[in-house]
């Protein structure tokens, strides 16, 4: 039997929503909004419980993203540097609040999800690049989310095989209930169970004073002589922070938990709270790992989270290392959530399936068969003996850093595509903003794609490339300027009645218009990702057959 509750209007013939499970009464883990309810919020209560209705999407991406590789990457910048390296995380703080903040504003206006939109407005090129690349990617990152549940269920003493497959039926058995809200609430726990990093943290005992120093005030560890292994790390943190499943994931989680244009201050809210959490997180791991190898043999030597786990043990005590893999265990799950999710609902939204978790097994099985399969495979990978985990961890960094400039491309084009957003396209600062963010992801791509290629990969090459990133970025901006003041001034945008206003069914939109420059760039972009995915396809086989 499903749980859906369905607008009467349905299909209504204004709005592009492709799934009927997606209308109806919000019901989220804390809180419900009718349908019909569109008295407005006054006082302090009404609002605060109109905000527990729709806290969920922005809490679980961040959290989520805060997965086992997050552990794997944190806990190698503690034990490897200290906390030096902390002031990334600040960095990254307004890039994930925009990059974020355009996703979840394209899922509550136009009620169509990522792949779709690209697929529709771009073309049957990257549609497909954008789904086949976003299944294997994430077919990947799942099979780390079940290494870091076989590291931490070690450390607690448990078999390896039970763990595991104990792990994969509740991963989907979380996700088969038929009901949003069920599943919604099991996710909201495992957000709160992150929240042990903070004992931890005071068990480990950091220094708070030399903590807020390196958050605040950026310096590069290790000297010139370190420079290309630091950027790499740097890179990892910035790959682990902000990855292409989210997109895809909140966008889709968005439109499923049936949040509309109204809920958008809401909904903002929700993912400033996700950031606090992730932030809050990523900066007790980088510091209690740094705290429990200071002035010890293991300090610069990260072999993974099992190691960090003794690390913490020896130092604070046998349960911050318990409650640490706990953690640990709890991540790598409700990472597997989110990506099994974002996975499932992109290929539902491309290929017509029904993709809602308001439905039952039987009423959206190619949803739920996805979801599962998925699982499965991951899990039977790590069960097979001899199975090049490390290689395939480090497979899942290079990969997403490489494919994370074209996903930032296609969520600020349609930012900025009228027809798609009308009243809530992109301002003239988030896109300055985010263009800057995008040169800087498609230069760490380079870098990272370089790194992978020659391994010895010296400080004056990055330097180099860094440079040469930065003088066609130049360039482009004074492209993009010179452009904007000698043609025809665009008339501005009208953002009255934004709360009402819905993207129109896709086949009735206009074709966006393709100028030069248009063209010419996103020619670029595939040539990049084409030659730079083979090259690193093939750089990790010849890896995997010479071990």
């Amino acid at each position: 039997m499903t749980n859906v509750t369905l607008d009467p209007n349905f299909p209504a013939p204004h709005t592009a929503v492709l799934d009927e499970a997606h209308t109806g009464d919000i019901k989220g883990a804390l809180g419900t909004i009718r349908l019909d309810d569109t008295a407005p919020r006054k006082g302090l209560t009404a609002k605060l419980k109109t905000l527990l209705a729709i806290i969920g999407p922005g809490l679980i991406v961040m959290v989520g993203d805060n997965d086992a590789g997050a552990f794997a990457t944190y806990g190698q910048a503690g034990q490897n540097y200290g906390t030096t390296l902390l002031w990334t995380l600040l960095l990254l703080i307004p890039v994930l609040y925009v990059n974020q903040e355009m996703v979840l504003r394209l899922g509550a206006v136009t009620g169509v999800g990522h792949a779709r939109l690209i697929l529709e407005r771009f073309g049957k090129f990257w549609g497909a690049f954008s789904v086949i690349d976003l299944f294997l990617l994430n077919a990947l990152t799942l099979v780390t989310e079940f290494i870091g549940i076989t590291l931490a269920t070690g450390y607690l003493g448990l078999p390896k095989g039970a763990s595991v497959v104990v792990a994969a039926a509740i991963i989907i058995a979380s996700a088969f209930t038929g009901s949003f809200r069920r599943f919604e609430r099991i996710a909201i726990a495992l957000c709160a169970g992150s929240l042990l990093l903070v004992p931890v943290y005071f068990l480990a005992h950091p220094k708070t004073s030399r903590m807020a120093h390196d958050f605040f005030v950026p310096s590069m560890p290790g000297g010139s002589g370190e420079l290309a292994t630091v950027m790499l790390l740097i890179i990892a943190i910035v790959g682990t922070t902000v990855a292409p499943w989210q997109l895809f994931f909140q966008q889709s989680y968005v439109i499923d938990k049936r949040i509309t244009p109204r809920f958008m201050k809401y909904e903002k809210a929700d993912l400033v709270i996700g950031i606090a959490v992730v932030v809050i997180g990523a900066a007790a791991m980088m510091g209690l790992t740094a705290a429990a190898f200071a002035h010890t043999a293991g300090a610069g030597q990260f072999t993974d989270t099992a190691d960090v786990a003794h690390g913490i043990a020896a130092h604070a005590g046998r349960l911050a290392g318990v409650l640490f893999a706990i953690a640990l265990l709890d991540a790598s799950i409700i990472g597997a959530f989110a990506v099994s999710l974002s996975t499932a609902y992109a290929i539902g939204d491309v290929f017509g399936i029904k993709h809602s978790l308001h439905r039952g097994v039987g009423g959206a099985k190619g949803f739920y068969a996805v979801y599962a399969c998925l699982v499965a495979a991951a899990a039977t990978i790590v069960l097979i003996p001899g199975a090049p985990l490390g290689l395939l961890t480090e497979g899942v960094q290079t990969l997403a850093g490489v494919l994370l400039p074209s996903a930032s491309v296609f969520l600020l084009l349609l930012c900025n595509d009228k027809d798609v957003l009308g009243p809530w396209v992109n301002g003239p600062k988030t896109n300055a903003f985010t263009a800057a963010v995008v040169g800087v992801l498609v230069t760490l791509s380079v870098i990272l794609t370089a790194a992978v290629l020659f391994p010895g990969i010296s400080a004056h090459a990055i330097l180099t490339i860094m440079a040469a990133c930065g003088v066609a970025g130049v360039l482009a901006a004074g492209y993009s300027f010179t452009r904007r003041r000698t043609g025809t001034k665009e008339d501005p945008v009208d953002r009255t009645g934004r709360a009402e206003w819905r993207m129109p069914p896709l086949e009735t939109l206009a074709k966006p218009a393709v100028s030069t420059g248009y063209k010419i760039g996103m020619g670029a972009l595939r040539t990049y990702l084409l030659i730079a995915m083979v090259l690193v396809i093939i750089k990790i086989i010849q890896a995997a057959t010479a071990g």
